[in-house]
């Protein structure tokens, strides 16, 4: 039962960071969205940083367990990748909160995530399936073998910046059109 009240009380937060942006929204604005007390709310966090590193937890949990079931998959590092886009762009159009919290709050104040999420910690499960998929891209000779990091960067950068665009309303298309021109694009750049 708490874990599912803790499962609420962050999707809620995400909403009204959402909304509202993270510094701008208080530990009281989420406890009145939900009919709760302040103080009830310290029960499951216990400041407004210790719920934004659960939610970067969970955000990533969200990303790596679908990324997991299309590693699984027996398809071609191609095929991967576009269903990897897909996915990547349907949750940034039906719970754009989870991709405006990552992009949003994540990357852009570091300071908050400097104690106990540095580097890549609190989103190691879906780094990791992200770094699953380009080994076994490598190992079938799919995709050329080189650095992890540079890889990662052309792959999030390129989809991440493609939400921020259409986020922000840039996009002449609905963001699902552009899935296969990136996925054709961010193929080409990894192929081996």
């Amino acid at each position: 039962m708490k874990e599912e009240k803790k499962e609420v009380i962050m999707r809620t937060a995400l909403s009204l960071f959402a909304k509202k942006g993270f510094y701008s929204t208080t530990i009281a604005d989420i406890a009145k969205e939900m009919g709760m007390s302040v103080g009830n709310m310290y029960n499951y966090f216990a400041s407004k940083e210790a719920l934004a590193k659960e939610l970067l937890i969970y955000t990533s949990r969200r990303f790596g367990q679908e990324i997991r079931k299309i590693n699984e998959q027996n398809i071609s590092s191609k095929e991967k990748i576009e269903k990897i886009i897909d996915l990547y762009f349907n949750m940034a159009t039906n719970e754009p909160e989870l991709v405006d919290y990552f992009m949003r709050v994540y990357l852009s104040n570091k300071e908050i995530f400097s104690n106990g999420c540095e580097g890549m910690l609190c989103v190691s499960a879906f780094v990791t399936e992200i770094m699953i998929f380009f080994e076994e891209g490598v190992r079938k000779k799919e995709l050329k073998n080189q650095d992890f990091f540079v890889a990662f960067g052309l792959f999030m950068g390129y989809i991440g910046g493609i939400v921020f665009l259409n986020n922000d309303g840039v996009l002449p298309k609905p963001l699902k059109e552009y899935t296969k021109d990136v996925s054709e694009n961010i193929y080409n750049a990894l192929k081996a």
